[in-house]
């Protein structure tokens, strides 16, 4: 018979999070004090060799079988993906009551609403930390800490440390985007794949799931407007360090009166802004809120380490009779935001690359003049060899679409080489405005 006053966990996935987690569970002091108590576990491959040992545990080939177990209280999800076996292994878990614990990002940013219901339903709890940002516990500070008597306006942030790493590593070391990512997937930073990385899609997946939190909305992202760092050349990275700033990947989810824009965009910050120091394969995230401020947040976001200590911390919050809402509120409380479109207004970069010919830049000065965008700076960069050359500018405040239809109608010039590059600029003194 099973002792009462210890919750018995079911693990699927022993990637590098779910042998993190069995390694703190193996420690000479047990995790929760002993009222913790890892009985069974699956993954794709039970004779794998792995750095952990498995034996003393109950194997599952299937992940849907072990959540349905009726051996198991808390169900542990570290298999990834929106649906499939993940979305079935959490659904049959919730419907027996069990609590579930997920570093799942895109299974609950995609399904997170119906998910909540479905625990609410059944008296079952979902927790999340390991979900967005690793180690940093910003789901516990956005919901708890600052749920009180603040008002969250904007949530934003480094969200993805694969593309961090790649930026930085490309500003530093002076090596194209290909060459800097076949590094990093020789080194186990990236993915064989990395579409879900460099395309966005991971930090749209968390900045929707921090959207909800800070807004008390359904998670929704569909709406999240989403651009990678795979079109950023290393070109980019030197002419915009020339104009002091440095590209950075980021994630943002605003407020404005009853709609909410979310997003995912390479923008240029001014060298001294709180996320253009954050290098490396490290996380950030800046809360504005009311009345407290500003707060930042930054650590590791990846990892064995730090995603198993924040799916720790979620099982530890379980037996501690911790019992929230995953999202901060009721499932038929949460709100349905209209999302807002692209930033009507800002400040951009604008790179171009051109053939060499008399009259270029009169040309694309006589567009921008139409469109009604001022030019604040310019900067040509003859040192390339070769016959193009890039041209860079800075835009004064200006519509974005206003931008986008000049820099359609220059795309189409004849002497323009290759498709031009917008990027949005954000300064330090304006980290409180919207920027596209």
């Amino acid at each position: 018979m099973s002792d009462p006053g210890v919750r018995r966990i079911g693990i699927a996935g022993l990637g590098t999070v779910g042998g993190g987690l069995l390694q703190l569970f193996q420690r000479a002091e047990p995790l929760g004090g002993g009222r913790l108590k890892v009985v069974a576990v699956s993954a794709r491959n039970r004779s794998r060799k792995r750095e952990v040992d498995i034996s003393g545990y109950e194997w599952f080939d299937d992940p849907v079988a072990l959540a349905a177990s009726p051996d198991v209280d808390i169900f542990v999800e570290l298999i990834g993906g929106s649906d499939g076996p993940a979305k079935r292994a959490v659904e049959v878990a919730l419907s027996r009551g069990a609590d579930v614990v997920t570093a799942n990002k895109a299974l609950l940013a995609e399904h997170g609403a119906e998910l909540a219901a479905l625990a609410e339903k059944h008296g079952a709890r979902i927790g999340f930390e390991a979900a967005v940002a690793g180690g940093i516990p910003i789901i516990k500070a956005l919901r708890d800490g600052l749920a009180g008597g603040n008002r969250v306006s904007a949530v934003s942030g480094i969200l993805n440390g694969t593309c961090n790493y790649l930026l930085t590593e490309m500003e530093t070391s002076g090596r194209s985007f290909e060459e800097v990512l076949a590094d990093a997937q020789r080194l186990g930073y990236a993915e064989a794949d990395p579409t879900m990385d460099v395309g966005g899609f991971d930090a749209g997946h968390k900045i929707a799931l921090l959207s909800a939190i800070a807004f008390a909305a359904a998670p929704d992202f569909s709406s999240v407007d989403v651009e990678g760092v795979d079109q950023v050349t290393l070109l980019d990275i030197r002419m915009a360090g020339k104009l002091g700033y440095r590209i950075k990947l980021i994630a943002k989810a605003e407020r404005i009166d009853e709609t909410v824009r979310a997003h995912v965009h390479p923008v240029l910050l001014a060298l001294d802004h709180p996320l253009a120091v954050v290098g490396g394969a490290l996380n950030a995230v800046v809360v504005d809120a009311e009345p407290v401020g500003r707060l930042s947040f930054v650590g590791r976001g990846a990892g064995a380490g730090p995603t198993a200590s924040a799916v720790a911390a979620d099982l530890l919050d379980i037996i501690d009779g911790a019992a929230r809402a995953p999202f901060g509120k009721p499932v038929g409380s949460l709100k349905n935001y209209t999302s807002a479109a692209r930033a009507e207004e800002g400040r951009f970069y604008v790179r171009f690359l051109v053939k060499d010919k008399p009259g270029v830049i009169a040309a694309i000065a006589d567009q921008l003049a139409k469109a009604g965008v001022s030019i604040e700076s310019f900067l040509q960069d003859p040192a390339q060899g070769g016959s193009d050359v890039p041209i860079v500018l800075t835009t004064q405040r200006c519509p974005r679409s206003a931008l986008d239809a000049a820099v359609r109608q220059i795309g189409a010039l004849d002497v323009i080489a290759a498709p031009p590059r917008v990027m949005p600029i954000e300064e330090t003194r304006s980290a409180n405005r919207a920027w596209s």
